[in-house]
């Protein structure tokens, strides 16, 4: 075992249907085992009872179970052992078999006693950082995790870069609506890697002052677009930066398929054999509401919520909205892109049925320290929108739900 004066030798086991033995079934052999499954192992459980957890993955096939407690003989053929009950004499036998047979053996009641200790580990985009203290003496299991959970975390937000070699292409990112924490994870990683963010107005401006000075940000709302419509010229910018073999971040606010045109890129740049990425953001359709303290569904009130586009007018030929199916719905409706059409969205609603006194909530700069809301009814909004000022963006609720909020601001 390790000495005082000797450190553990890290290493990474490849136990691919390789017999692994786990001895005990409770809180440890739980969270060891996902790992062990997640590896290929060939487990074997020997324990006479077990969590449900456990029971739950000897019951899908993913370990098998061997009911009772252990017996000389149980670690023929293992490769590695982990022993896990409460019984020390039973633990001290299964050791001292694994030690006859040279088998790794990790001891979760005595660290000093084992051949293996078992290391904090994270993963993230195919790494996986382990952190082990370097003697028994010094295992402290909160330090390790808290070493552990910084290195993951930062490698996974941008601050700490392994940059990789990739094949050039564009990554749709939805950055979320608008606070910069509530970008993915996934997100933050490809902007610090990235060569070249195209930035909506609408995406987490706060993230771009993070980026490295060699990144080249451009804003899209800048684009030089000549006679070309404003998509064609953002397509062909992407188009333009992935051929000069970078790597590309078009950055949206919310999520890029929630009327934000990400398809279109998509098409654009597929049609170019040029690779894209799509990661899913946080759509502000939810996330606003929720953040002014209105949940668009809630038990007895709503069971549906519906987001429909307010960018055109109900009574424009260019509207695909069924406005009168939206009047007849009981649950809520959310409306993006329409601060400035809401008064005749309001009248439409109004014409179909939708009661004039349906509660109605404005919120603008959703989720950033600007955000404030405005309390209206179908029949005031236009009328509030106008004296309140409110501007774009902003995220409109109609609907019982909006006087259902605890609070006024949960940010």
């Amino acid at each position: 075992m390790p000495s005082p004066q000797h450190p553990a030798y890290p290493v990474g086991l490849r136990l691919t249907d390789r017999r692994t033995i786990v001895i005990g079934g409770g809180q440890v052999a739980q969270r060891r085992l996902p790992a062990l499954i997640a590896a290929g192992a060939d487990i074997t459980l020997i324990s006479p009872s077990a969590t449900p957890s456990v029971e739950a993955m000897a019951d899908a096939g993913e370990i098998a179970w061997t009911r009772r407690r252990y017996e000389e003989g149980d670690l023929a053929g293992a490769w590695y052992v982990l022993v896990a009950t409460a019984d020390r004499a039973a633990n001290e036998r299964a050791s001292a078999e694994a030690e006859r047979h040279r088998v790794w053996c990790v001891r979760s009641d005595d660290a000093e006693a084992a051949t293996a200790w078992t290391p904090a580990t994270g993963r993230t985009e195919g790494v996986t950082v382990a952190v082990l203290s370097a003697e028994a003496a010094d295992r402290d299991p909160r330090r390790t995790a808290a070493i552990r959970d910084a290195l993951v975390e930062a490698l996974r937000d941008g601050t700490v870069t392994a940059r990789r070699e990739r094949t050039p292409g564009v990554a749709l990112v939805g950055g979320g609506p608008g606070d910069p924490d509530l970008i993915t994870v996934r997100g933050r990683r490809l902007l610090a890697e990235a060569d070249v963010v195209i930035a909506d107005r609408l995406g987490p401006r706060d993230l771009l002052d993070e980026l490295p000075p060699h990144v080249e940000v451009i804003d899209a709302a800048k684009i030089p677009y000549g006679r070309q419509m404003v998509q064609e010229a953002i397509n062909q910018a992407l188009i333009d930066h992935a051929r000069q073999g970078r790597a590309v971040v078009r950055l949206k606010g919310g999520d890029p398929y929630v009327f934000g045109r990400g398809m279109e890129e998509a098409q654009a740049l597929a049609a170019e054999g040029i690779p894209v990425t799509v990661v899913p953001g946080i759509s502000s359709s939810i996330s606003v509401p929720g953040a002014a303290g209105i949940p668009v569904t809630h038990r007895g009130v709503a069971h549906e919520f519906t987001v429909v586009s307010g960018h055109v007018a109900p009574d424009d030929e260019r509207s695909l909205v069924d406005w009168s199916a939206m009047a007849r719905l009981t649950g809520t409706l959310v409306i993006l892109m329409g601060v400035d059409k809401i008064g005749k969205i309001a009248a439409a609603l109004i014409a179909h049925g939708k009661p004039a006194d349906t509660p109605v909530a404005l919120v603008q700069e959703g989720t950033t320290a600007a955000q404030r809301r405005v309390d209206a009814t179908l029949a005031t909004v236009g009328d509030q929108v106008i004296a309140q000022g409110v501007k774009p963006p902003a995220v409109i609720v109609v609907g019982a739900v909006v006087h259902e909020n605890p609070t006024r601001d949960q940010r």
